[in-house]
């Protein structure tokens, strides 16, 4: 066994060095003396490990894996738990398969909903998207694999994704896209992160050194390893100069020699290569393992899982009149291809060689009846088809349509045009809801979808891409089985036009322009008043919770928000309690509320428990630009706890104390208004020694004066009439 060390580096040729540096074979590292090489594989939501002497490009050629719920399913179970038992399992079978590093979980936020990659992230929210994140992390690593986490940063389309720069202001930046990176790199620890392919703010993240290295190394103390997305490096010198360690995949002997001959040639720093070299290396050491021939793990028992995951993330968007579950003595219509095609996994790198798919109409109650009703490969409609399900729509007490969006609509390489679904889908639905009016629509999407016919049904169930037990899971929500406990984890527009990106995303073919700042989803919405189809952190239930006894108890470091939870109905179910925050004191720009904490709540009929959730400092704070560190004013906060963010059912205002005071700081800038406000005992000392108290008490009493005070600063006292002598006197007995 060798000792991983910079002695080991500095005693491998320059070549071998430079061969460290550079991808082989599409997923391994290099082999050099003493160490062996490590395989990696794409596995955000199951394994998509490919036969090493397969193309890269052939995605069906992988091995046989369980297809566990997507990202963006498995975001609206809001259970650290069951996304730490999801990383679990697939560190379990990264494990049998003999695998160093998943590639995984993908946390970019949801910024549009055109952007084709959304199926893989969890959130448009950050702290969703970073608690989601975490426990998926410590999941996989807790079983000895290492991740990949993705894709950093910035990388929220798809089109020219290689080229496109994300040009984003250094608010939005750090409390909306970066956020939850820091939150995984410095809770979890991943043992990798990739960077991606896009440009942020002008400067390609694969030779970005401020994001390579000054944030993600200086500021937040990460040790692990940078690998590139694959293709991501242009200038691999570059790339490694600025934080880049691993190019993905090598170029062959082409990688080599460019790092060899720009050592030589006095461009790159030996001691700079041997850096990158040895983070390979301890990446191997700790995370590597032989590629034998693989083990076996219990298959079964991960199928399980996958439907457990499903059952407790799919959404219950809407149940007029508690139409579901349904009543197993009703006769059953299905109406869908998507019945017996399902969409269950993301396609390009999400996608896998799924062990055991179970279809909906595999696992139907048994008497249901199915029509086609269209067809996945078309868009316009089928008449014979239409007909066909019309028809059987009439004969049956209650019909379940199956919707969603093809493959060919949304998937890794290009952004969608529209969330619109097919044409033929929509038409169908609306002539079934016309002659029956007891329709279950069920989704298959990766993303947000439009529903022009939300109205004209009364029940409306969230399955997103739910993996190889889709069939199973589904039914287990619809004949109530299982309670439905998931929540959105992003907002559904009325309209795509309602979304702030609409008109803008994917215009610029070399520049993304991100306008709407910190306003993104729910963000955007609340802040305009605007109404939305379905909210952030909705989701309905078969039974009914009620929230009382809202405290709030101010600490030295953090913030305890307590409640009473109870379950009002009939059966036993799951709560998502969901805790924001709203900064009422301010003088920066803020979003109407911001989830800052959550907990999943199990009760049985008729319980109640007592919930404490802990809001540390940062749960208060936004980025301040000009000192370039996280702020939380004191002053006035509203917390709002609730269903979702437009169902809040508790809410009080309190006076933060543990933050900074707005006007601690007085300058020549500081205004007549703020100053009077000052409580700072040493503030008013200057005053009064200063004789500017005497001077502005009797004004300060005005209403007229008080308001114009507002607008004047102190180098502008001359205006008030003040002698510029006083000013000067104040700020004297101010030093």
């Amino acid at each position: 066994m060798v000792t991983i060390d910079l002695d080991f580096v500095e005693g491998l040729s320059l070549e071998e060095r430079a061969d460290l540096v550079s991808g082989k074979d599409f997923w391994f590292t290099a082999k050099v003396p003493g160490v062996d090489r490590m395989m990696m594989s794409d596995g955000p939501s199951g394994l998509r490990k490919q036969n090493i002497d397969a193309s890269p490009a052939d995605i069906n050629d992988s091995v046989d894996a369980v297809c566990f719920p997507s990202s963006a399913l498995t975001a609206s179970s809001f259970d650290d738990d069951m996304l730490y038992k999801l990383g679990t399992h697939l560190g379990i079978a990264a494990n049998a398969e003999h695998l160093g590093i998943l590639l995984g979980p993908g946390v970019n936020i949801k910024r549009s909903p055109l952007a084709g990659r959304n199926f893989e992230y969890f959130s448009e929210d950050p702290l969703l998207a970073g608690r989601m994140g975490v426990a998926y992390v410590k999941g996989v690593q807790d079983q000895g694999v290492g991740v990949s986490v993705k894709h950093f940063a910035a990388n929220n389309r798809e089109n020219q994704r290689f080229t496109s720069s994300s040009n984003i202001d250094e608010r939005a930046l750090r409390e909306i896209y970066l956020a939850q990176f820091e939150r995984i790199v410095k809770q979890a620890h991943p043992a990798t992160l990739m960077c991606s392919y896009n440009r942020l703010n002008g400067t390609l993240n694969s030779q970005n050194q401020r994001l390579l290295t000054d944030i993600l190394r200086n500021e937040w103390g990460f040790s692990g390893l940078v690998m590139s997305d694959w293709g991501a490096v242009a200038d691999h010198v570059a790339a490694i100069k600025a934080g880049l360690d691993l190019e993905m995949p090598g170029k062959g002997q082409v990688s080599v020699d460019e790092i060899v001959a720009a050592v030589k040639e006095g461009r790159l720093q030996e001691s700079t290569l041997n850096r990158s070299a040895l983070r390979v290396l301890k990446m191997v050491a700790k995370w590597g393992k032989k590629v034998t021939k693989a083990a076996a793990y219990d298959k079964k028992e991960q199928h399980e899982f996958a439907r457990r995951m499903a059952d407790d993330s799919i959404v219950l968007l809407k149940n007029d009149q508690n139409q579901l579950p349904l009543n197993a003595t009703d006769s059953l219509a299905i109406i869908g291809e998507l019945a017996a095609r399902p969409r269950f996994e993301g396609g390009g790198s999400s996608h896998v060689n799924a062990h055991q798919l179970v279809t909906p109409l595999d696992a139907a109650p048994a008497g249901a009846q199915y029509a086609q009703g269209y067809s996945l490969k078309e868009t316009a409609p089928n008449e014979q088809l239409a007909a066909s399900a019309v028809e059987l729509a009439k004969k049956n007490d209650q019909v379940v349509f199956f919707a969603g969006f093809p493959e060919e609509m949304e998937t890794e390489g290009f952004d969608k045009d529209t969330i619109s679904l097919p044409a033929n889908q929509n038409d169908l639905l609306t002539k079934v809801a016309a002659v029956n009016s007891h329709v279950t629509v069920v989704l298959e999407n990766g993303s947000v979808l439009e529903m022009p016919w939300a109205d004209q049904v009364p029940v409306i169930v969230e399955t997103y891409l739910a993996g190889e037990a889709v069939g199973e899971a589904t039914w287990d929500i619809l004949m109530g089985k299982v309670n439905p406990s998931g929540k959105l984890s992003e907002s559904f527009p009325l309209r795509l036009q309602d979304n702030p990106t609409y008109g803008t995303f994917g215009r610029g073919h070399d520049e993304e322009e991100y306008h709407e700042g910190i306003f993104v989803g729910y963000r955007y919405y609340d802040l305009h008043e605007m109404p939305v189809r379905f909210p952030f952190g909705h989701g309905l239930s078969y039974t009914s919770f009620a929230y009382s006894n809202l405290t709030i108890e101010e600490g030295a470091d953090t913030v305890k928000v307590g409640f009473d939870l109870a379950n009002t109905g009939k059966v036993a179910g799951k709560e998502i309690a969901q805790v924001y925050v709203a900064n009422q004191v301010s003088r920066v720009e803020m979003p109407v509320k911001e989830l800052r904490e959550f907990t999943k709540v199990a009760l049985e009929p008729g319980e109640s428990k007592h919930v404490t959730l802990i809001l540390p400092r940062r749960a208060f704070a936004y980025y301040n630009v000009a000192k370039q560190q996280w702020e939380a004013d004191n002053g006035q906060y509203k917390i709002m706890v609730g269903s979702s963010s437009r169902d809040i059912r508790l809410s009080t205002t309190f006076t933060l104390t543990i933050g900074t005071n707005l006007a601690s700081e007085v300058t020549v800038n500081t205004y007549v208004v703020d100053l009077w406000a000052n409580q700072d005992p040493h503030v008013q000392k200057a005053l009064k020694d200063s004789g500017l108290y005497e001077i502005l008490a009797p004004m300060m009493k005005d209403e007229k004066w008080v308001a114009i005070s507002a607008n004047i600063p102190l180098r502008s006292l001359s205006a008030m009439g003040i002698d510029e002598k006083i000013r000067r006197a104040f700020f004297k007995a101010l030093k």
